[in-house]
């Protein structure tokens, strides 16, 4: 097949762009271009893996340093909202995130159909929780990714997106569908608006975006998939079983304390790290116990002093390179670190404080590959038995090697590009 040119538009956060990084080297390997569509403030971020970047504004242009600040910004304003359930981020957190992202989406209108005109793709794979009516409108085929949890293509026998409920509470679902649908509405009627200005059909209440008529690939993998009531046809829907990208080898430094012991790795990702409160209780925790840890801190490196000598803190890990040398890990839910934990076999504590952290952190605890904990309403004792537990849990040890093994032997990535490839055939 002659060279064709992939297009991929992730949303501007680490885990989705990550995430479309891996499968676009995987379509650089079969012969085809890819480039980026790219929020302003993530533009250096695919450079840095050698692909070609046009910005997109989605919002107010401002400078690049700017741009890449300002969820950083939104994510800490919300702090305090993270001691709060699901539920009652609805109406703060939930409410201000899809202001900003429907404004998002009329932003990027101004610029998608002028940038697509000029790369002229065959192919575009969006990874985002909005409808761009232009990528719908260009022409050729587009593939929805779908790199957060599961269930953000709706089922009613399934929890609803963002909910963190039980897969089995009913009564939760209802009550957290009607709560998002009443603070919502307005924002969606403000939504559906701006799709009859571009041509486009409105949208029942609570959808934002449609599954693509072409194909949709979702990175949750087999063993922690919700029972549905409607399975997803394999002709449209196709699961990647986790999407692992390719990073650069990572050598464990040597601890000045337990270097012989059981290695831990926190993380909360690049927006999760100014919750550095949190991040120092952890770490003091650790310090008295026998194990050793890396600690992503992200750009707040310089707020951390007197760190104790079996941890080691830095404001960036290659994470692909580090889970498979740990024991187990502290995460935050996102949906990269939940599946390379699934993907590398290790156990995890999840600690959720936003978006589908929540759905992540119940779905591990009921699979059994791992536990949910409160962000907040923990003791050290609790904490250190939780981590005990994920280093000795027989049943969870097996658990996790069977569905290492099975993710492993499907490789994301690779199945990705060949999806892309006979849609372009």
């Amino acid at each position: 097949m002659a060279q064709k040119i992939v297009a991929f538009f992730p949303e501007a956060a680490y885990g989705p762009a990550l995430n479309s990084v891996g499968i676009a080297q995987a379509v650089e390997a079969l012969g085809h271009k890819a480039v980026f569509l790219s929020d302003p403030g993530f533009v250096e971020v695919y450079q840095g893996y050698g692909f070609e970047a046009h910005p997109v504004n989605l919002s107010e242009p401002m400078p690049a340093e700017q741009m890449a600040k300002f969820w950083e910004d939104f994510i800490n304003g919300h702090i305090p909202n993270f001691r709060k359930s699901p539920y009652d981020q609805i109406d703060n957190y939930v409410k201000d995130c899809w202001t900003a992202i429907v404004d998002s989406a009329k932003w990027a209108q101004k610029d998608l159909p002028g940038v697509l005109a000029k790369i002229k793709p065959d192919l575009i794979c969006v990874d985002n929780v909005i409808l761009f009516p232009a990528i719908k409108q260009y022409g050729k085929p587009w593939v929805r990714i779908i790199s957060c949890s599961e269930n953000e293509i709706e089922d009613e026998a399934i929890p609803p997106h963002l909910s963190g409920c039980a897969e089995t509470d009913r009564e939760g679902h209802a009550r957290f569908r009607e709560r998002f649908n009443t603070v919502i509405r307005p924002i969606h009627d403000d939504f559906n608006a701006f799709l009859a200005d571009t041509g486009e059909a409105a949208y029942p209440i609570g959808q934002f975006f449609e599954a693509s008529p072409h194909m949709n690939l979702l990175l949750y993998p087999e063993p922690v998939k919700f029972n549905r009531a409607h399975p997803l046809p394999a002709e449209r829907f196709q699961y990647l079983e986790g999407c692992v990208r390719k990073e650069a080898a990572y050598e464990v430094p040597t601890f000045a304390a337990h270097d012989d012991k059981p290695l831990l790795y926190v993380s909360f990702g690049s927006l999760g790290a100014g919750d550095t409160e949190l991040l120092k209780r952890i770490i003091a925790v650790i310090g008295k116990l026998p194990y050793r840890a890396l600690v992503n801190v992200g750009g707040y490196k310089d707020q951390y002093s007197d760190v104790p000598p079996n941890v080691i803190i830095d404001g960036w890990f290659p994470q692909p390179s580090v889970i498979p040398q740990v024991d187990a890990v502290i995460h935050h839910g996102g949906n990269n670190s939940f599946t390379e934990c699934l993907y590398f076999g290790k156990p995890a504590i999840i600690m959720p404080y936003v978006w589908d952290g929540h759905d992540n952190a119940t779905r591990v605890e009921e699979t059994g590959h791992g536990f949910k904990m409160p962000r907040y309403e923990w003791t050290d004792d609790e904490l250190a038995a939780k981590i005990e537990a994920c280093l000795t849990d027989a049943a969870m040890k097996a658990k996790l090697a069977a569905t290492s093994a099975h993710m492993q032997a499907q490789s994301g990535p690779a199945k990705a590009a060949k999806i892309l490839e006979g849609l372009m055939s």
